[in-house]
């Protein structure tokens, strides 16, 4: 039997409790600064944000290549009675959302001024840092729940307290949405934990419960539904994505580049750890389902995208339309189409943070985001252009810049099990350049009105701020062994799991293929 279960980090330092438990310490220290300074809140909650990124780039430094397992593992007993424990691991398959998590919180602390209220800004955004990584570290069912609720409350806040016109209407249509997702799982959570016990202690172990397997098909499959419906909330994919414009374009700069960078991806992460892991059969039964969800997502995505009038809501649908890609990648159940949707949420999480990021840059020149009242920016901001191309052309899928690989990946890999499906996705691509051409076309180009003429260009901070972005799109791009390399040997294993406690097998690459939509891919002989 393939195990997931895995190594132990060589050191005993726990470093991934310091992940989560550094920000928190920042939240509480920034909470008790004196309101009478100001400007130490954001410089503070940086320094603390850092050093969470630091430690995430130390647990990359430091993570085993060719393992497949759970690493730096750390087990605490916390209510002993229910088999509740703190229990937390990386893997391949989280640890660049790990490290993602931990480079975006202090770049947007250092680069957007929230205005007004310092202080609950940066508290709530060191604790939105706090539980992103315990959701991407929890391997107890019960730990993973309460960090998936605990970043609900600093996002709610943030849009609320610092977004625009109708932020209040946007906050709380994001949260009752993502709540009531929540209360399903919580049900289905409670499910498998006692269904499973049967004459053992009962647990809420991942890796325990998975190797178990004592649900009944349809109980599987009931409890499945209740966990998928949860993150496909949270993704979001078609129809339950209206919650998502709605908040991007009222959030504050910080709230749209953290939701879009890091949020989002809680539940496409959510689908594979929780999803693929703990319902293998349930999982092969519903993909037709949900990566037809996620091809309608592609499509309906890039269309509603080039028929927006704000530019920060045509990336906020933009952001469907990446993340369908991922929905389609993960339920094709290749080696290839895993690595590839794995990889575009990294992807994406750099190219849609660095477009909302100079998004709001643009309005804090212009304070308008409607496309119709700016042109030619390129004039008068030269620099701003050339930054903005780069990120629209990743975000496009260019050759030589971190999209093309993962959709490529995403597109070669599901083309193997879901034929049909990946040749409507792949029109996604087209579209995509369609609304994003389109849009920089009518913004920067054209004649520049009085206004638009006297747009300041890239200052050095706001350019430095955007440079880790830039790397970032154009390393991965060139050299994404690094990233691969790590994310394989956790893909292969999870797939043997899922051949293992269902009738899914992996197909030959290039083999030809047909899709049965009850049994995943058979040969065409």
């Amino acid at each position: 039997m393939i195990q997931l279960v895995a190594a132990q980090s060589a050191s005993s330092f726990p470093v991934l409790n310091a992940l989560i438990i550094v920000p928190i310490v920042g939240a509480l220290i920034v909470v008790l600064l004196p309101n009478s300074r100001p400007e130490l809140m954001r410089p503070v909650g940086a320094i603390f944000a850092s050093i969470a990124g630091a430690l995430s780039l130390y647990v990359m430094a430091q993570f085993s290549i060719h393992e497949a397992g759970f690493q730096f593992q750390s087990v605490q007993s916390w209510i002993p009675n229910l088999g509740i424990n703190w229990h937390v691991g990386v893997d391949g398959i989280s640890l660049w959302l790990v490290v993602l998590t931990g480079l975006i919180t202090p770049i947007v602390l250092i680069a957007v001024d929230p205005h007004h209220d310092p202080k609950p800004y940066t508290a709530w955004l060191l604790l939105l840092q706090a539980g992103s990584f315990g959701a991407f570290l929890a391997l107890d069912l019960f730990l993973f729940f309460v960090m998936f609720e605990i970043v609900l409350v600093p996002m709610y806040m943030l849009i609320g307290g610092w977004g625009y016109d109708d932020r209040r209407y946007a906050a709380t249509k994001f949260f009752l949405y993502t709540m009531a997702g929540s209360a399903l799982m919580l049900v289905a959570i409670v499910s498998v934990a006692t269904l499973s016990a049967g004459n053992q202690d009962i647990t809420f172990n991942v890796v325990e419960l998975a190797q178990r397997q004592a649900l009944s098909t349809n109980t599987a499959r009931l409890c499945f539904l209740a966990f998928a419906l949860a993150f496909v909330i949270k993704v979001p994919i078609i129809p339950v994505h209206t919650w998502l414009p709605d908040a991007h374009t009222q959030a504050p700069t910080a709230g749209s580049v953290v939701l879009a960078a890091v949020m989002l991806k809680l539940g496409t992460y959510g689908l594979l750890r929780f999803g693929l892991y703990l319902f293998p059969e349930a999982s092969v039964w519903a993909a037709p389902t949900l990566a037809t969800l996620g091809v309608i997502g592609v499509i309906y995505g890039a269309i509603v995208a080039t028929m927006q009038k704000d530019l920060k809501r045509l990336v906020a649908y933009s952001s469907i339309a990446h993340m369908g890609f991922i929905v389609l990648g993960i339920f094709a159940f290749t080696t290839q189409s895993l690595e590839g949707g794995v990889l575009q949420m990294i992807n994406h999480g750099l190219s849609t943070g660095a477009l909302f990021l100079m998004v709001g840059m643009l309005y804090e020149r212009r304070k308008t985001r409607a496309i119709e009242e700016l042109s030619g920016i390129q004039s008068a901001a030269p620099v701003f252009a050339g930054f903005f191309t780069v990120v629209m052309l990743s975000s496009i899928g260019v050759p030589g810049l971190n999209g093309f690989v993962g959709e490529f990946l995403v597109l070669i890999g599901s083309y193997e099990t879901r034929r049909w499906w990946t040749v409507i996705a792949a029109t996604g691509v087209i579209l995509a350049a369609l609304y994003l051409l389109w849009a920089y076309q009518r913004v920067f180009h054209g004649e520049p009105t009085p206004e638009d003429e006297q747009t300041p260009d890239l200052t050095l901070k706001e350019g430095l701020v955007l440079t880790p972005f830039i790397v970032g799109i154009v390393f991965l791009g060139l050299y994404p062994k690094p990233l691969l390399e790590r994310i394989e040997p956790a893909v292969d294993d999870l797939i043997a799991h899922l051949e293992h406690h269902s009738d899914y097998v992996q197909p030959d690459i290039g083999a030809p293929v047909v899709v049965d939509e009850n049994h995943g891919s058979e040969d065409d002989h």
